[in-house]
Order: structure tokens, then sequence, then C-alpha cells
């Protein structure tokens, strides 16, 4: 007798599923993004078998459905995330992201001396993409950030 020991999760018949994303960034991206903010239902995997990144992340989120912009804004924090529209329990449509050249409202300013800190205004980065790094300036302080510097500062 075989023991198939296989991890599933259930598949939603209309929305949008987020996966491939790097192992505990999942849960940050729900608060970030305020995807709780719904009364749909979510479905989150953390910590999942991935053969491509060993460990990932996954998201489903019922009768919702991104944007190329919200999906965009994800390529920060999930550079390897697939985003697939479904309906009727099928793909219907898959997201291709792409790293923007301008994120706002996301990300925290790594540096604490930023006024972004301290008065009523909306974080806001330009992103310059170097080989397989990100670099991102902040908008008030201009201050230079590597990505893992910003998304560690979450």
């Amino acid at each position: 007798m075989a023991n198939n020991h296989k991890l599933q999760v259930e598949a939603i018949r209309c929305g949008t599923v987020i996966d491939h994303i790097t192992a505990k960034i999942g849960f940050k991206l729900l608060l970030l993004f305020k995807l709780t903010q719904t009364d749909q239902r979510i479905t989150v995997g953390l910590n999942l078998p991935s053969n491509l990144l060993g460990r990932k992340d996954l998201i489903k989120i019922e009768n919702t459905f991104l944007t190329s912009e919200q999906a965009n804004k994800l390529a920060i924090y999930a550079p390897n995330a697939t985003i697939n529209c479904i309906k009727d329990y099928k793909v219907e449509k898959k997201l291709s992201i792409n790293i923007p050249e301008q994120i706002d409202e996301v990300l925290i300013c790594p540096n604490t001396n930023c006024i972004s800190h301290n008065e009523p205004i909306i974080s806001s980065f330009n992103i310059i993409k170097q080989n397989h790094d990100v670099i991102l300036i902040c908008k008030y302080c201009e201050q230079i950030f590597n990505r893992n510097a910003v998304i560690n500062n979450m």
C-alpha cells in the first residue's frame, strides 16, 4: 500500500491565485496590500513545498481580481510569483508581473530620519533594476536601498 502524502489547497471557482510567493512573505502581502479587507473567502498556504523555491507561500482570494498595477507592486516582494485569474475553476488569464519604475504607499522607508515617518504623506520610491538586483530610492530622503533592506523593514 503506497502512502501518498500530497498537500492540497482547495480550488476556487472564481477569483485570484497568487502562487510561488517567497516563503514567509505571504502574510506580509496580505497585510501590506490590505487583501484581508474583504468579505470574500481567502485561503492562505504558508511554507508549502515547492520544486522551484524549496518552500513557498500561496494566496487564493475568491471573487476578487487584481489589476496589472497591483500585480506589478507585488513583484517587489515576490519576483517569482505567478498570478492567475480563475473562472469556473479554470485559469482564464495569467498576469505577468513586472517591477514598476515607481511604487507608492506599500513600502516603508528604512531611514528612520526620513520625513515619511513623521508627516502624513504617502511613501514613494523610484526603482532601478540592475542585473538581478533591485535598487529603491526614497522620494523624500533620497536614500538608496536594496530590495532586501526595504522588505526586511516591514
